[in-house]
């Protein structure tokens, strides 16, 4: 008996952590937290580079990008992941799914691009640094930035495109807490071997070039700085890159990790990678941007300062 297509009229059911109840818990009340963290930490940095002009540099106008991104990237996901968490009723529609899956997409793909960039405005303010304000100027990192998300967002939506055109049959069951593109495709009943080969293309394409161009960025980095004479200015040199680095090596080392370990049959594990890789990376990101920064902490100084004044007044 041929298998009924129900591809855009019955809804996906996410298990989750649903094998574990009280995992699943102490999983909502941390996730909650992080998302929480998520949002004000991110958000304070990008109100922070908007108030304060001495954050007007090409480094934080990338960053206040990245701060958003993390944002848009969580929360096209953990609201609904939350909701399932504390329901016994844990679906999500077909279109639904398929949107989040899209914004999901979008943003990994804007992030790998973006984390580039970011590398090439440190090469340029440590290798350069006289032509730095000439070459990096407004105009450039707008288009950067743009270019960052176009990429993004065309990546995401020829992926999607490639899915919303298969056939969904049989179980509609995700083993997952998200609408994750390779636990979706094995439910569709349909040669999914061009989404193989497009996906294999994105991920050398816009994974591992980027990463290529940051590893190539920081070794003229590193060079330029070992050539610097005085400890003060070396010193002084990796401070203004080791935050960039730092995010860098948790976000491509998590993903590398998901990717490249041997295939694990106890789907948990996987689903935990996924958890630190999708909630605790973007909540990482404004603390190493902001813990031992002068001038993110001088920011938020001048910021309320400012806001007393007028309060004052």
């Amino acid at each position: 008996m041929e298998k009924a297509n129900w591809t855009s009229g019955r809804e996906f059911i996410l298990l989750g952590f649903s094998e574990y109840p009280k995992t699943e818990v102490l999983i909502f009340l941390l996730c909650l937290l992080m998302y929480i963290v998520i949002v004000l930490g991110n958000g304070i940095i990008i109100i922070l580079t908007i108030l304060d002009c001495h954050l007007h540099t090409p480094m934080y106008f990338f960053l206040s990008n990245l701060s958003f991104l993390d944002i848009c990237f969580t929360s096209s996901f953990v609201p609904k992941m939350l909701t399932n968490f504390s329901s016994e009723r844990k679906t999500i529609s077909f279109y639904g799914c398929i949107i989040q899956m899209y914004i999901s997409l979008a943003m990994g793909s804007t992030e790998c691009v973006l984390l580039a960039t970011m590398a090439f405005d440190r090469y340029m303010a440590i290798c350069n640094p006289l032509r730095y304000p000439i070459i990096m100027n407004k105009r450039l990192c707008v288009q950067l930035v743009v270019t960052s998300w176009v990429v993004g967002f065309l990546n995401s939506t020829m992926e999607t495109a490639l899915i919303i055109g298969l056939p969904f049959c049989g179980k509609n069951v995700i083993n997952h807490f998200v609408c994750e593109i390779l636990a979706l495709l094995k439910l569709a009943c349909a040669d999914i071997s061009l989404n193989e080969i497009i996906m294999l293309i994105d991920s050398i394409t816009l994974a591992f070039s980027p990463l290529l161009l940051i590893i190539i960025s920081y070794i003229f980095i590193l060079s330029a700085i070992l050539r610097i004479n005085s400890a003060e200015g070396r010193k002084k040199a990796f401070s203004t890159c080791s935050a960039h680095l730092t995010v860098v090596t948790v976000f491509y080392g998590t993903i590398l990790f998901m990717y490249m370990k041997p295939k694990s049959k106890n789907s948990i594990i996987d689903k935990f990678i996924t958890l630190f890789y999708s909630v605790v990376t973007p909540m990482l990101n404004p603390i190493i941007y902001s813990l031992r920064n002068k001038e993110v902490n001088s920011a938020v100084k001048y910021v309320l300062k400012k806001f007393r004044f007028k309060k004052g007044l």
